[in-house]
């Protein structure tokens, strides 16, 4: 999840240094999504695994 979300952040810069605001909107967007789902489920699997 963390490898996509750096895809889409390295995505992101390539497309707003070439002059595509639109996609590296876009892109920018789903990188933010990526992180923070990756965040939630990091922390349900610290909480999980305490449970022994």
């Amino acid at each position: 999840m963390l490898g996509w979300t750096v895809t889409f952040v390295v995505l992101a810069l390539i497309a707003g240094v070439l002059g595509f605001g639109g996609i590296a909107s876009g892109a920018a967007t789903i990188a933010k999504i990526c992180f923070f789902l990756f965040l939630i489920l990091f922390i349900i699997s610290l909480i999980r695994g305490r449970r022994v």
